[in-house]
């Protein structure tokens, strides 16, 4: 009877197991979806009670040991999530998830050779698992394998698991791609990840303007482009309206399509309906460019014409059907908000004009509204009251979407990814942008980081007020965005920060401005400083195009950018402009502006690292290199006090490391 008991009791106890082991995994589930992180820790936690429970009872359990080994590893303990992994393989060997697990250890491990070779031992085990393929794909990206973890991307996607680290890498490997052919499948997957709206389409200009250099064969002299066959073409519209194409082909292909639209409006005196989708396209792309895109004299004399057209429809009380092809070629020369007839708009919101147009109002008339709006809260504004409209600086870069990260703590990441001890700092960290710019940087910190507040920095006024109306409407509300002098006053009134990230340099027209001034008045005991190593904007043309602005004193104003542009674009074969043509900057007014009249300068980093390299005050904890792989950091240390020291031969400026420094004291 007694033996009989005991046998009752086991089966029993399995089915107990098995209950909290779905009630774990369930746990477990919810800490990985997209909740709020207070959900997300307290669903960990309750999974941990779970595993805990079954582990007390049978302490060999290889799902419970495998299933903990996740907990620790999403939670950055990387060495007893590994210990956990091996515990279970020991007990069962045949375990493909365990490898699997294995090989994502070995991603956050930063060991991506190794990880392709767990992931791959998964899927002999199991050739349906998803997540071990899935890994692969992440594996072979992070070995700058692009193109095979493209397709394996792909392949994800065609088996309907629509993950959002799926879409994440395809996107960040097609930037990466060498497009050297038109190639169906390849604007298919363009089409899928513009119409996906949760992705950063900015990132992938280069990837899709190649597919349209291909498919129109832009590198023919002699290739005709018909512009019905255009405004049908849906990958084109698209890439117009959410990327910017760093490609000069394809720049001409825009000019040509609006030019040719605008010869049929001067031939019929309308605007077919069948254009109407291209045009609206166009005119959000050339927002875009700040307006970059040339035109002709007689294109001109036709939109001057037009905009009188409109002020007088305006003046005269007409409905909105009656102008609405009037606006969308307006929209595609010049800001609305810039017209004559700017105020009369003002009568109507946006949500009362058609929805095929209200992108390009929005664009065009009411952002700029609102940001102008913003901009009125600074005493910087002075400065841009003697412009004309056209010249005022416009916001750079132009971005859409944050770039997808999971959600995470700024505490967990410098305890586990600098190996910082966090007990004494406060529930909510402080962290300081230095040219934050147009703000996408700045808002995935505030965004993804549920613990932090942000104070984000800029000299650029346009910058400030566009990435304050981006923040509202995405309704991110720990950031700011300041203007310098606001940020200095903030220090000087003795507030500190945890956390100082150094973006876009200051320019040398920043006079009243030091780096290394305000990092150490900003800074307390460990207090954490991140920056780059390299400064951008260093091309042999950009050193040209300088050397004519100071020779000539030119000025930002529109008509000088558009005229230093099209000098470059005529003589792009020369090998001098060869890579200033291949940065996305110069496509864009704003980038061309920042990168030839507000030079990076490079003495206020030269002067930040002269700072950092005092290892009795600071203390480089991590360092990367250009592909985000860390380095030993006693190598690098060495090279900053030598270069502190005069030393030449050992600079770090340029080589493009990431550096994390921490205060000593």
């Amino acid at each position: 009877m007694q033996a009989q008991h005991n046998i009752h009791a086991t089966d029993a106890q399995k089915v107990h197991i098995s209950r909290l082991l779905l009630q774990a995994n369930l746990a477990y589930g919810e800490s990985n979806s997209p909740v709020s992180l207070v959900q997300r820790v307290k669903a960990r936690y309750e999974c941990r009670g779970y595993l805990g429970e079954i582990l007390a009872q049978e302490p060999g359990n290889t799902t419970a040991l495998g299933l903990l080994g996740r907990v620790e590893l999403d939670e950055g303990h990387l060495e007893k999530a590994h210990t956990l992994f091996t515990d279970s393989l020991s007990q069962d060997p045949a375990q493909p998830q365990q490898f699997t697990n294995l090989g994502y250890w070995a991603i956050r491990s930063e060991r991506p050779a190794l990880a392709e070779q767990y992931f791959i031992q998964a899927l002999e085990m199991d050739r349906q698992s998803a997540a071990a393929f899935c890994g692969v794909a992440h594996a072979k990206r992070l070995q700058g394998q692009f193109d095979v973890a493209y397709l394996h991307y792909r392949k994800l996607l065609e088996m309907g698991l629509e993950w959002p680290s799926v879409y994440s890498g395809m996107l960040t490997c097609a930037e990466q791609l060498d497009v050297q052919k038109a190639d169906s499948k390849l604007a298919r997957d363009a089409i899928l990840l513009l119409r996906h709206k949760g992705l950063p389409h900015q990132e992938i200009g280069r990837f899709v303007g190649a597919i349209i250099r291909q498919q129109y064969d832009l590198e023919n002299p002699n290739a005709q482009v018909a512009l019905d066959a255009a405004s049908e073409d849906e990958l084109l519209i698209l890439a117009l309206e959410k990327t910017l194409m760093p490609d000069p082909a394809v720049e001409e292909l825009v000019t040509l399509l609006r030019r040719a639209i605008i010869a049929e409006v001067a031939q019929t005196v309308e605007l077919r309906d069948e254009l109407q989708p291209l045009a609206l396209a166009l005119a959000i792309y050339a927002d875009r460019t700040g307006y970059a895109l040339t035109a002709e004299d007689d294109e001109e004399r036709l939109v001057s014409a037009i905009n009188e057209s409109i002020c007088a429809q305006l003046a005269m009380g007409e409905e909105q059907d009656g102008m609405i092809g009037s606006l969308i070629i307006s929209a595609m020369y010049g800001a609305m908000f810039h017209q004559r007839f700017a105020v009369q708009l003002g009568r109507w919101n946006l949500v009362d004009w058609p929805v095929a147009l209200q992108s390009v109002m929005a664009a065009s008339y009411y952002n700029r509204a609102s940001e102008e709006a913003i901009k009125q809260n600074f005493d910087e504004k002075a400065e841009e009251l003697c412009l004309e409209k056209t010249d005022v600086p416009q916001a750079w870069p132009s971005w859409s979407k944050l770039a997808y990260r999971t959600e995470s703590s700024l505490k967990t990441m410098m305890a586990t990814e600098l190996g910082m001890n966090t007990d004494q700092l406060p529930d909510t960290l402080r962290i300081m942008v230095c040219g934050a710019q147009s703000g996408q940087r700045a808002m995935e910190l505030a965004h993804y980081l549920k613990d932090v507040e942000v104070i984000a920095v800029d000299e650029s006024l346009a910058n400030i007020a566009k990435a304050t109306r981006l923040a509202g409407e995405m309704g991110i509300d720990n950031i700011v965005f300041w203007p310098w002098s606001i940020a200095q006053r903030f220090v000087a009134d003795d507030h500190k920060v945890h956390w100082i990230e150094i973006g876009r340099l200051p320019s040398a027209k920043m006079t009243d401005v030091s780096l290394a001034a305000l990092v150490s008045s900003a800074t307390g005991n460990g207090a954490v400083v991140h920056m780059h190593t390299a400064v951008d904007e260093q091309t042999d043309g950009d050193k040209q195009i300088r050397h004519l602005v100071a020779q000539h004193n030119l000025k930002p104003t529109r008509t000088a950018l558009r005229q230093l542009r099209k000098m470059v674009l005529t003589n792009r074969q020369d090998p001098m402009w060869q890579s200033l043509v291949s940065e996305i900057d110069f496509y864009g007014l704003g980038g061309c502006r920042d990168r030839w009249f507000c030079e990076q300068d490079s003495r206020q980093l030269k002067e930040l690292m002269a700072l950092v390299s005092n290892e009795v005050e600071w203390k480089l904890v991590k360092a990367r290199d250009t592909d985000g792989h860390s380095l030993a950091t006693k190598p690098v240390q060495q090279q900053i006090q030598a270069e502190a020291l005069g030393s030449e031969v050992q600079s770090l400026m340029g080589q493009g490391l990431s550096v994390y420094f921490q205060r000593r004291r």
